[in-house]
């Protein structure tokens, strides 16, 4: 069995699809598109793919380390999302050769659901009582917003209140046997993360994410993780267990690798591992496309610190199309009170509508990243 060929798709809104096919018929799809660089990352998995060519599908671990490790150059999330693409894709071919989803090959299921959230308010958050409310009318027992949008170094005690005043609004919409998580975005400073989580923490969020920009940050990190008793999570732009471990030893509790960006399936299932260690919980990072999606579920069924799993259904982003759009079996994303059954279909459990697939590659379209500019000015955080 050999790898014949490898193929890249730019999707709307912002996906970037791999399908790896064999010369026994039998093919992989998996998702990698980079918010805002999906043309880039197709072009790395492109170049990597050359290693892929005529070799054997079902040695994953032995093309991770050599996808990962061959280039003199590493890492970085325009290689770790081709890598995450692929990495997916060769998964679902060796589940589908055996006729079995991914998470059997994992070790089998821990659970028998997977518990979800839905996304409120967009990157300026409003209207979000009720969002919330509609997101609680449509079965969802969980739902995460931004913070703010722009916010200054050093904000007015207006805009932290008004921060907080909008999280009362979602509180007082799902009630108290309901959770919602706040993202900071990496968009509050590190001055000023601990005022505003010490703020929030009467209305018992769930996780308050990315309170300051990921990096050499740790002990701004560990000084939030202190300063609070909620807990705190951060990850979707890290990608690799050496990036984990100095967040995890600074405390945080609640990890969210990106399984599209993150290496794939192989790396995400060790980062988890990592976490377990710690005590700390997984929550996988996708607000992207079906593939993505599908690769997360697969991985958090067979871990035993999974705590809930982000997913795109309805999300600000899907403006010019949506989570559902290419998948030939939509029901794997029936939400039912607020989770997902385990899916026992081959490989990643999803099937694409391929012919739909390259239709929106044809189509075309690129998303970027948005540029946002302070009242003065000056360079603000998206």
């Amino acid at each position: 069995m050999r790898i014949t060929e490898v193929e890249s798709f730019q999707v709307a809104p912002r996906w970037m699809f791999v399908k790896v096919s064999t010369d026994a018929g039998v093919c992989g799809w998996g998702e990698g598109g980079l918010e805002g660089y999906a043309d880039v990352t197709g072009a790395a998995v492109a170049a990597l793919a050359e290693q892929l060519v005529g070799t054997d599908p079902r040695r994953i671990e032995d093309h991770w380390q050599r996808l990962v490790k061959s280039g003199f150059y590493r890492g970085g999330p325009v290689l770790s999302s081709a890598v995450a693409a692929l990495d997916q894709a060769l998964w679902d071919i060796v589940g589908r050769l055996h006729g079995v989803p991914v998470h059997e090959l994992l070790g089998g299921h821990v659970r028998d659901r997977v518990r979800v959230y839905g996304w409120i308010g967009g990157d300026s958050p409003h209207d979000v009582a009720a969002a919330a409310q509609a997101q609680r009318n449509a079965g969802m027992t969980a739902v995460k917003m931004n913070a703010t949008a722009q916010f200054g170094p050093i904000p007015s005690a207006d805009e932290v209140a008004a921060v907080v005043e909008r999280a009362g609004q979602v509180r007082e919409a799902l009630g108290g046997g309901n959770d919602f998580a706040v993202d900071f975005h990496g968009r509050v400073s590190a001055a000023v993360a601990p005022r505003l989580i010490e703020a929030l923490e009467p209305l018992a969020p769930l996780f308050v994410e990315e309170p300051v920009l990921p990096g050499n940050n740790h002990t701004n990190l560990r000084r939030i993780v202190e300063s609070t008793t909620t807990p705190i999570a951060t990850g979707e732009r890290l990608f690799s267990r050496s990036d984990f471990l100095p967040v995890l030893q600074a405390g945080v509790r609640v990890v969210q690798p990106d399984l599209a960006h993150a290496g794939g399936i192989s790396e995400v299932r060790r980062i988890a591992a990592l976490a377990e260690t710690f005590d700390a919980f997984l929550a996988p990072h996708c607000p992207l496309g079906p593939l993505a999606l599908a690769a997360c579920l697969q991985v958090d069924f067979a871990t035993p610190n999974f705590l809930i799993q982000e997913q795109s259904l309805g999300i600000h982003y899907n403006s010019t199309a949506e989570l559902l759009d290419h998948v030939a079996n939509p029901e794997v994303f029936t939400f039912t009170d607020g989770y997902v059954e385990r899916p026992t279909g081959a490989g990643l459990g999803v099937e694409i509508d391929e012919a739909s697939v390259r239709k929106a590659h044809e189509r075309g379209g690129q998303w970027r990243t948005p540029t946002w500019n302070h009242p003065d000015g000056s360079f603000a955080e998206w």
